[in-house]
């Protein structure tokens, strides 16, 4: 094991590579959250900037994106 000090971003990369490495992606995630609050508002932007579809509206809009050449 290395006993150098690591610059500011490497450590930051190491050692959440790290927690996802004894924690899984999402925990990790969770983990850092947890010291890291945002100032941001996730639910308020989230119904602000998606609208307002059912499943059957967006299983409807995304089947039209597809070409037909390759729809089902």
């Amino acid at each position: 094991m290395s006993t150098s000090l690591l610059e500011p971003v490497e450590l930051r990369s190491k050692g959440f590579e790290a927690l996802v490495n004894a924690l899984g992606w999402v925990n990790a995630v969770r983990y850092i959250q947890q010291f890291e609050r945002s100032r941001f508002d996730y639910t308020s932007e989230r119904e602000s900037l998606l609208p307002n579809w059912d499943a059957s509206e967006l299983i409807k809009r995304a089947s039209e994106l597809v070409p037909p050449s390759i729809r089902i």
